[in-house]
């Protein structure tokens, strides 16, 4: 089996952070995870730097990245909040965006100040637009497992606004656990109904690792035959509009489990390693990733390296 990883630290993982990092730093982390077999690269976000300041310059970011010989064989992606956003994003000749709603009202306006049904409205002549020009569309859909201001979600609406995600025209869905409350049986329940509308290869999962719950709700949505994951550097992360939001799950955490039972990743594990290590220098503090911290075990046979 083999699944495919998402790296957000870049972007979900920065975007809650205190420090705002220079833009020729968040370009070598950008290299050091193409080294380390990262295919999957969201770079950055086009959205106001009043509101989140640490995706300033990412436009910057996507033109130095997008065509570089070291991102060849990487897909680069940005986030998108609207038709402002695509045109800038459309400038740097990035091949994937991304689009976020909610599955709360709640939620929708505090993160994006409008209603559910009015974003879909917006992000209709989005998507349309993107299709167009042969871009590929990610579609993030938040607070699925819970929501901060109302509490338990509703998997029929969950399932009902993926697929409006992909009747819209999203590649794919990123079902996001958006402040970490998820456990493996409710991952069950509503992973097998997502499959069941969306299919394997639309469905993609984003755990938080709030209540340290990420990796065994990465083997429940496994075990079900979900092989798509979104994972953060370091465990970079979080959402400045949710409360008690902390970071989402490490990629080298998940790397380590999963090539651990034989699941192939194709990412380099003492290289996530180095980078978790030279990126806690650039933060100035330690970061919460457990292999981060304890590095690999000396007298045990394990990762393969990508050939």
């Amino acid at each position: 089996m083999k699944v495919r990883i998402t790296e957000v630290g870049l972007r979900d993982g920065l975007q809650n952070e205190k420090l705002v990092l220079p833009t020729e730093v968040r370009l070598d982390l950008a290299r050091r995870l193409a080294q380390a077999g990262v295919r999957r690269l969201e770079l950055g976000a086009f959205v106001s730097p009043k509101w989140v300041p640490q995706m300033a310059g990412s436009a910057e970011l996507l033109k130095a990245a997008v065509g570089a010989p070291e991102f060849r064989d990487v897909q680069l992606s940005a986030l998108v909040p609207n038709d402002r956003g695509l045109d800038e994003a459309m400038q740097t000749r990035v091949p994937r965006i991304a689009i976020f709603a909610s599955a709360t009202e709640s939620f929708s306006l505090k993160n994006i100040n409008c209603s559910v049904e009015e974003s879909f409205a917006r992000y209709d002549d989005v998507v349309k637009r993107a299709k167009k020009q042969k871009l590929s569309v990610r579609g993030y859909l938040s607070m699925c497992f819970g929501c901060a201001f109302e509490g338990e979600v509703k998997e029929s609406v969950v399932v009902k606004l993926a697929a409006r995600l992909v009747e819209m025209g999203c590649d794919e869905v990123s079902i996001g656990d958006t402040i970490g409350v998820a456990d493996p049986k409710q991952v069950r329940r509503l992973g097998a109904k997502l499959l069941r509308e969306l299919g394997p290869r639309r469905t993609t999962m984003h755990f938080h690792d709030t209540r340290g719950t990420a990796l065994a709700n990465i083997l429940a949505s496994l075990d079900l035959g979900i092989t798509s994951f979104d994972s953060s550097i370091a465990g970079l992360g979080g959402c400045p509009y949710a409360p008690s939001a902390t970071g989402n799950v490490a990629t080298e955490d998940v790397v380590y489990m999963l090539e651990r039972m034989g699941v192939k990743t194709d990412l380099h594990m003492g290289r996530l390693i180095e980078t978790n290590r030279w990126l806690q220098s650039k933060m100035n503090r330690e970061l919460p990733s457990k292999v981060g911290r304890a590095g690999l075990p000396q007298r045990l046979g394990i990762v393969r390296a990508p050939n």
